[in-house]
């Protein structure tokens, strides 16, 4: 009777302890590679996606629309897709994504946005590390920005991409950038002002003027907010039978803070869902060979509803890293 009861104590220590072990590996993140796409998981529920492979177009749509090294999906932690790629009326938008518009390099003007315009692209050109603990993970790539015009295939500008996603707390998460350039040559790379380029976010199709809305930290609607200045922006609205959205914040030591912002007005597209973080909307920026020139943002994706006064904490909170 005795050892009965030891080997049923025994079997019980054991079964608690297999089961805080599942409990905790199953509150950690965790990272998976397929088919091109590498996706951060929580509770096999994909988070966010980084395509590392190309990915063609449309069948029908011209191949130049082919790219590589963006976010796609980034979902809410019920599963609600908050990124759309390749959208009939503008198959270069991917997800999100942060190309230049209008640069110039060693004596020429170049489009890294429309690459439909077979003047340069941009590609990921190898992850340099993946890191997973118990409060996030973490990846880093290189993107290089390739010269196409005149068929130089040249690298002009160098971007090592840093990812950290949180693990998640309550109703969101937090995913951290930060991206920094240094010129691949001795030539100076410089991006001229224009009203987009940099950090882009295409929104799901499930969107627009009627059940979508937009506050900056300016406190600017989508009615107004284009052409103004923001630390934040925050963007919620109806997907399914439930709410969610995204809060995307600009550091304060980014260059032309408070970055200066496009978001699609209403009724522009069909109502349809974009907004822009473009630090040279307003002024050039060059980057000289031999220095870094670093970018940092951090998203607070959602389910149900955020009001301002949240968007403000966060900013707060990250303005002080």
């Amino acid at each position: 009777m005795q050892l009965a009861k030891s080997s049923i104590s025994i079997f019980m220590v054991l079964l608690a302890f297999s089961y805080q072990a599942y409990s905790q590996n199953e509150k950690k993140l965790s990272v998976s590679k397929d088919n091109g796409l590498l996706s951060i998981i929580y509770k096999n529920q994909p988070l966010i996606g980084y395509q590392y492979a190309v990915l063609y177009p449309p069948k029908g749509v011209d191949p130049a629309f082919k790219r590589s090294g963006f976010f796609h999906p980034i979902n809410t932690l019920k599963g609600h897709r908050l990124t759309r790629i390749h959208a009939e009326d503008h198959y270069h938008h991917f997800g999100m994504w942060n190309p230049w518009t209008k640069t110039l390099f060693e004596g020429d003007t170049l489009d890294f946005w429309n690459i439909g315009g077979k003047q340069a692209t941009i590609r990921h050109a190898g992850f340099k590390n993946t890191n997973v603990t118990d409060a996030f993970a973490e990846y880093q790539m290189l993107h290089e920005h390739i010269v196409l015009k005149n068929n130089k295939n040249k690298v002009a500008l160098n971007e090592i991409q840093t990812v950290k996603i949180h693990n998640p707390k309550d109703n969101y998460y937090v995913i951290d950038l930060q991206f920094d350039y240094t010129c691949a040559t001795e030539s100076e790379f410089k991006i001229l002002a224009y009203r987009y380029q940099g950090l882009g976010w295409r929104a799901t199709e499930e969107w627009n003027d009627a059940n979508s809305s937009i506050i900056t930290s300016e406190g600017k609607s989508r009615k107004d907010a284009d052409n103004t200045t923001a630390k934040w922006m925050l963007y919620q609205g109806q997907l399914g039978n439930d709410k969610g959205g995204i809060v995307m914040l600009s550091h304060p030591q980014n260059y032309n803070h408070p970055e200066p912002i496009r978001v699609w007005p209403i009724g522009q597209h069909e109502g349809s869902v974009f907004i822009n973080f473009s630090p040279t909307k307003t002024k050039d920026w060059v980057f000289e060979p031999g220095k870094t020139y670093t970018l940092k943002y951090r998203l607070v994706v959602f389910d149900d509803e955020f009001v301002p006064t949240q968007a403000d904490s966060f900013w707060e909170e990250f303005a002080k890293q």
